[in-house]
């Protein structure tokens, strides 16, 4: 729990108040305390262990509000099945919302994945408003309502009744219309976070709101606004639009050291993590109730004190069980273990296993294409990588049956195949994003840290039909988290295929998902490229009938990419500490276990 303060209350004159406000942000579907991809109980986070934290807070503070910042229907296999194959009755997680009883909401753009009419069939059902400024249909009719103004009857710190105007905004990343553009394109349009922000705050005041408070599903990003900016938070806290803002999208925590808000912030992490909390003292002037003081908190919602809410456990028991049984159905075999331990250390045979079912998916689908003479490359990527995930965020399926939920722990997204005309020259700018995962290395400097933690484990792509090396002596062309573009040189090397080394002018065809072919992730060259196909399927779905089709599998390794040599360089790798188990692994790669690492990662030398 940390408690910067956003600035000191003034309690010397009038009449004051303090109000709370609770939130939850990227819920990703994450209800009850069990792991649907390892089929376990444990100590996971979830809404049913916020319950409890919200219950407790209400308890201490009369005067409190709950709000959840989207990205909350989808995420797991709960989520998934309450698409394909629904139970009677709200989505599980609105039911959940329902039961708590939540003051409002808005969407992230994960809850667009299934679609704008699973959208509205589930927001229906919610208690509370979901509120959307910054997204509306086609014509500019809404979407959903812009924003709400809740009239709540509180208490003063003197016990007396006040009457407060509360409006609320909600705010998703533009770039809704790019990610699920199957989905979207033609059907809404999007404008800007900050630009919306401060129209739609101006009318909220004038209708009588005493607060504005700013449901914003986007994280810090370039301090300067843009159009098109996803990560608004620091433009839209500096832009004086609204009261307080909880903040989304990007699975950080907020407060933390080092970070100051002209306007309180909170970003209560992901998956149920974390409880948010800003703390406002108010005051009564003639001009209505103002801000005078603040503060923000996080409550954890793992361990002892934070156990699941009986409540929310019974209520979410049907969905739960359908989930189950959905999950364990089986569709194959696999005679070597999958993981993505070491997919950032090496070539990855789980990897090659994902990008071979989106080539063969492709073959077939573009027998007769015009363009099926050109060279079919293969793009995959680990989703399970760590990072802020921590240490336990690794797909570890060991040798024998596979099930549905191995499936889609291989692959979690609901994105769309999608096959684009690549050319050398977009194919290595590609990989020089990619290249943004590894930290900068000194030749000859032992012990230096070998990836980098501001990158996304989702976004380091593996371009399979192709070889090439990173030099990590290099600069990176890219900043981690891929907003900004560097001069120089670059970091790949020997980029070649079937041996011969790629011209700027090559074309290729590239399988990927629909995500990253309109740049999702900050990738500059996917959205540069041809779309040639644009399948209804998930790779998910490609993923599992390739393991229908071909099984049992037998995954191996392709030589594909690796580092430039560096001497006696040897630098560390951290993982899960899971990896120790997978000793072929290691060895094949030329890892060496060192011990643990904090944060309950596990620690190895690799030689460069």
């Amino acid at each position: 729990m940390r408690t910067p303060s956003a600035f000191t209350a003034d309690q010397t004159h009038g009449r004051h108040l303090e109000l709370v406000l609770l939130a939850t942000t990227d819920l990703h579907a994450h209800l009850r305390p069990f792991n649907y991809y390892t089929d376990s109980e444990g100590d996971h986070p979830g809404l049913s262990r916020i319950a409890t934290l919200v219950e407790r807070q209400r308890a201490l503070h009369p005067n409190c509000l709950l709000f959840d910042n989207g990205d909350t229907l989808q995420g797991t296999p709960l989520g998934d099945v309450a698409v394909e194959a629904p139970t009677p009755g709200p989505h599980p997680m609105i039911a959940a919302m329902n039961a708590l009883g939540y003051d409002a909401a808005t969407v992230g753009n994960h809850d667009f994945n299934y679609g704008l009419a699973f959208l509205h069939q589930a927001v229906a059902t919610a208690d509370h408003p979901v509120v959307l400024a910054n997204v509306t249909l086609a014509d500019g009719t809404a979407l959903l309502p812009r924003s709400v103004i809740l009239d709540r009857a509180f208490r003063d710190a003197d016990g007396q009744a006040a009457q407060l105007r509360i409006g609320v905004i909600g705010l998703a990343p533009p770039q809704i219309t790019k990610w699920d553009a199957s989905l979207l394109k033609g059907r809404v349009e999007t404008s800007p976070i900050v630009a919306t922000a401060k129209a739609e705050a101006t009318p909220l005041r004038q209708a009588g709101a005493d607060l504005v408070i700013a449901l914003c599903h986007s994280g810090e990003g370039p301090s300067v606004d843009a159009d098109d900016l996803e990560n608004a938070l620091l433009p839209l806290a500096a832009s004086g639009a609204v009261d307080a803002i909880v903040a989304g999208h990007t699975h950080r925590h907020l407060p933390r050291d080092g970070i100051a808000f002209a306007c309180p912030v909170v970003q209560p992490g992901f998956f149920g993590s974390h409880l948010g909390q800003i703390t406002l003292t108010l005051r009564d002037s003639s001009e209505g109730w103002q801000v005078v003081g603040a503060h923000t908190m996080l409550h954890p919602a793992t361990g002892p004190d934070a156990p699941a809410s009986p409540a929310l456990m019974r209520l979410s028991e049907q969905a739960h069980e359908a989930t189950i049984a959905h999950a364990r159905r089986q569709i194959g075999i696999t005679e070597a273990p999958l993981e993505t331990f070491f997919a950032l250390a090496g070539d990855s045979p789980t990897l090659a296993l994902v990008a071979e079912a989106g080539r063969a998916h492709a073959v077939r689908a573009l027998k007769d294409h015009p363009l099926a003479q050109l060279p079919i490359l293969s793009a995959a990527a680990p989703f399970k990588a760590g990072g802020r995930g921590g240490p336990g965020a690794y797909t570890d399926i060991p040798a024998g049956p596979l099930s549905l939920r191995n499936a889609a722990d291989l692959y979690p997204f609901p994105n769309a195949l999608h096959v684009l005309r690549a050319s050398g020259a977009d194919l290595r700018d590609w990989l020089e994003r990619v290249a943004s995962a590894f930290n900068r290395i000194d030749p000859g400097s032992n012990g230096q840290t070998l990836l980098d933690p501001g990158f996304s484990g989702y976004n380091f792509d593996v371009l399979f039909g192709l070889s090439y090396r990173f030099d990590l002596s290099a600069p990176a062309r890219y900043s981690a988290d891929g907003e900004q573009s560097i001069p120089g040189p670059g970091r790949v090397r020997a980029l070649s295929h079937q041996g011969r080394p790629l011209s700027d002018d090559d074309a290729f065809l590239v399988v990927t998902n629909s995500y990253r072919a309109a740049g999702g992730g900050h990738f500059m060259a996917p959205p540069r490229c041809d779309t040639v196909l644009a399948e209804t399927i998930s790779v998910r779905e490609v993923v599992t009938r390739h393991i229908i089709g071909s099984s049992p599998l037998r995954p191996k390794a392709q030589p594909t990419w690796g580092f430039e040599p560096m001497g006696r360089t040897e630098v560390l790798y951290e993982t899960g500490p899971g990896a120790v188990t997978h000793t072929e692994r290691m060895d094949a790669l030329g890892l060496a276990p060192v011990g643990p690492a904090d944060g309950g990662f596990f620690r190895f030398t690799l030689r460069l």
